[in-house]
């Protein structure tokens, strides 16, 4: 499994597509992002992985860790993401309401 490597102009969605991938094809991911706008784009990217994933009833942890990386013989603190599933948790994927059939709220739902 490649590291994928995430910049501040990265497209979340397409970074998103490559963990939900990963995941699916390795069981995991692993991220590296250096700089605050990376990490940014990085964190935004796993969670509409999640949500993609999510649609497939597998819910997914995230691990932050501290990594360095050489870049033009230069030594750089990096963040590095662990994406895997979460265990022991299975969540059913949620049922659409029927088209003729009005929205009714939970009790205790808050919304």
């Amino acid at each position: 499994m490649q590291t994928l490597r995430v910049a501040s102009s990265s497209n979340t969605t397409s970074v998103a597509g490559a963990i939900a991938w990963s995941v699916r094809d390795n069981g995991y991911a692993e991220i590296e992002a250096i700089g605050a706008g990376a990490v940014n784009q990085a964190t935004k990217a796993v969670a509409v992985a999640r949500g993609y994933l999510a649609l497939e009833g597998v819910d997914i942890v995230l691990v932050p860790a501290f990594t360095t990386v050489t870049i033009a013989d230069e030594e750089r603190t990096a963040i590095k993401f662990l994406v895997e599933p979460r265990q022991g948790v299975v969540r059913p994927v949620p049922q659409q309401p029927a088209a003729d059939k009005p929205l009714e709220m939970e009790a205790g739902s808050g919304v």
